[in-house]
């Protein structure tokens, strides 16, 4: 069914060109996907003189889709995402433990020409969340809302319009209770090339802030990408798939403001035998 993305996706494509995959710590993950629909994926993250952990497992049956992760810290998360609940819809309930207050429910509807999604959390002052998109897939509008029960008052509030063509990708949002308006940008310059910036405007401080970048596929294996942003600091990263699914990532970021301080610098490797 095509329709309009939900509204977290709205801007995504710019934001996840700036953001996605840039890791400046030493990261190292295991996958594993079984003939009967269980997966399993071990992270580890080494971060300055700290260490954490975790181990995801997931199983497929049918509509349903079970997610439990445990962490170095003796938590553990657990989401079961049932498909199809009604035509058009999924719904999630998700919880951690030992925290008996994190319980939520999610559930989401897409239509031809509107995509909703609501939450609720499951404790006695639930925060609940609702946001809607209506257009099609090309043009679309929509918003979100936040509201804790707990205190009567509003978390959050924004809107936004997205606007998707072949070849490029634009946003426009109204974020943090209207205090701030933020414009993105996506366009693929030709099939291995793409740039991006996006650029956001605080109205009570006449703050302007931006970030540009590219993306470039080297050959159908390798990819680099750049980063620059007016707070000074330039980033940038390089993946090379060195076997099928199996990823090692490269990246490195320079703050010209701080001429004392030495380049960030991380590696991330990804193994999916």
């Amino acid at each position: 069914m095509v329709g309009p993305a939900p509204f977290v996706e709205m801007g995504k494509k710019a934001k996840d060109l700036l953001t996605k995959d840039y890791n400046f710590d030493q990261k190292f993950s295991l996958s594993m996907l079984s003939s009967t629909g269980m997966g399993l994926t071990a992270t580890g993250l080494k971060k300055d003189q700290l260490f954490f952990g975790d181990i995801n497992t997931v199983y497929k049956s049918g509509n349903t889709t079970v997610d439990v992760k445990v962490d170095t810290y003796s938590n553990v998360s657990t989401k079961v995402t049932v498909n199809d609940v009604w035509p058009c819809s999924k719904a999630a309930l998700s919880f951690r433990i030992p925290d008996h207050k994190s319980g939520k429910l999610d559930v989401q509807y897409l239509h031809p020409h509107a995509a909703i999604d609501s939450s609720i959390g499951l404790n006695p002052s639930p925060l609940l969340e609702l946001s809607a998109t209506i257009g099609n897939n090309e043009l679309y509008l929509g918003g979100e809302v936040g509201f804790d029960t707990a205190s009567a008052s509003f978390t959050k509030y924004t809107a936004g319009i997205n606007l998707n063509k072949p070849d490029f990708s634009a946003a426009l949002l109204l974020t943090d209770k209207g205090q701030a308006l933020k414009a993105s940008y996506i366009h693929s310059v030709n099939p291995f090339t793409s740039v991006a910036a996006e650029m956001a405007h605080r109205f009570s401080t006449y703050e302007n802030t931006f970030t540009i970048g590219s993306f470039h596929a080297v050959d159908p294996f390798s990819v680099v990408k750049t980063r620059f942003s007016d707070n000074g600091k330039v980033a940038m990263l390089c993946q090379r798939e060195w076997r099928p699914k199996s990823l090692v990532t490269f990246s490195a970021e320079y703050d010209s403001k701080a001429m004392n301080a030495s380049p960030k610098m991380g590696l991330a490797l990804a193994l999916k035998p």
